[in-house]
């Protein structure tokens, strides 16, 4: 293979067509080389893409989105590049959702390391649109698979990854999604319970694997959803709503390692809820099966009670005030013992779920509102 090229510092990724020269080797007419790149630069436009002159032969493509964790992307890379899949048939595309140097660097160490004898890989900076689905749109529209495997740069493949994924595709399935692990010994946190769930999900970005042309028929994915969060539900939806033959590969294993989380870490995660609006506005048949059945009536109940108590208190209704109060308590006792039920007993984390488990309705309702606004959906 041949050595690293560096493309020029503009807009490194500004059309699709440019993408396509460069993952095919096309040297543009201006540039600058790798060693011109100074030290702890982190502006998109300032850090450039890493490709490699293209050869044919190339059958499944990885796009793999990252975003400020280099450590994690450097133990995702080992995975991917030591693949028993033959490294002639597949390629790598980091696609940097926070471009730094950090991540160029360590991407350019796998590339060189694998240039003898491993996958192509390539460095792909984006300025914007940024999230998870525009980064993996970014990624498979630039591939040259026909296979494209999506996971995330905080998974860790197992070696046969790609080639157990490859061997469900019998000519009549033209999607895949594999199967998570998520290793969690002894009793788990609230936020460690949650994230294990991940391992029952039918279909996610983490481990899946889709046509090309599948992509191209349904648009690839929704850039609308700027997190992590059911962007994958999204692609599986119109996937089935387009009678996409979806297989499944149980052998085809990533693992997941639950990571460490701030204290509280669940108050942060609600902002995630007004995409639950969006992906209900577009499937909402498909959100009440598979999502959720019903809205958090528990959750509009512990806020009613507590708008009134506060409401009674400024109307000096000392009664009133004394019997909405006992209710908000007892809700939020309830939804407290809910989550504390199969999880560690530690001081800690049973204060972070009494003082999360009072913030957290309030929070979710307000999140479900902006989401309603935004993308106008009667929602609940």
């Amino acid at each position: 293979m041949s050595n690293v090229i560096a493309f020029p510092k503009s807009r490194c990724y500004a059309r699709q067509t440019e993408d396509r020269a460069r993952i095919s080797g096309r040297q543009p007419s201006s540039g600058r080389s790798p060693t011109s790149v100074r030290k702890n630069q982190v502006h998109s436009d300032r850090i450039e893409p890493i490709w490699k002159c293209s050869t044919n032969g190339i059958l499944m493509s990885v796009v793999l989105p990252t975003c400020n964790r280099p450590e994690l992307l450097n133990h995702c890379l080992a995975a991917l590049a030591r693949q028993t899949l033959d490294s002639s048939r597949y390629e790598i595309i980091v696609v940097d959702d926070a471009p730094s140097t950090a991540n160029r660097e360590i991407v350019e160490q796998w590339s060189s390391q694998s240039a003898v004898a491993g996958p192509r890989i390539y460095y792909m900076p984006s300025d914007g649109p940024h999230g998870p689905a525009a980064a993996r749109n970014r990624g498979w529209h630039a591939a040259r698979g026909t296979l494209i495997a999506f996971t995330d740069d905080d998974t860790i493949p197992y070696r046969d990854w790609l080639l157990q994924g490859l061997r469900a595709f019998d000519g009549v399935v033209q999607a895949v999604c594999g199967r998570i692990v998520m290793p969690l010994p002894g009793l788990p946190t609230d936020y460690e319970r949650d994230a294990k769930a991940l391992e029952q999900a039918e279909f996610v970005t983490a481990n899946c694997f889709c046509l090309k042309r599948v992509l191209e028929d349904l648009g690839g994915f929704d850039e609308r959803f700027r997190y992590a969060w059911h962007e994958d539900a999204d692609l599986y939806f119109r996937l089935m709503q387009a009678n996409v033959s979806i297989g499944h590969a149980p052998d085809a294993i990533v693992e997941h390692p639950i990571r460490p989380a701030a204290w509280g870490v669940s108050l942060s995660q609600q902002k995630k809820i007004q995409f639950d609006a969006l992906l209900y506005k577009k499937h909402p048949v498909l959100y009440r099966e598979k999502i959720r059945p019903s809205a958090r009536w528990d959750y509009y109940a512990i806020v009613a009670t507590l708008l009134l108590t506060v409401l009674a208190l400024s109307m000096q209704k000392t009664s009133v005030a004394t019997l909405a109060g006992a209710c908000w308590v007892l809700l939020t006792a309830r939804f407290c013992l809910q989550r504390l039920r199969g999880t560690v007993k530690t001081a800690s984390h049973i204060a972070e779920m009494i003082i999360t488990s009072a913030c957290i309705p309030p929070l979710a309702v307000f999140w479900r509102m902006v989401g309603i606004m935004r993308f106008r959906v009667g929602f609940l």
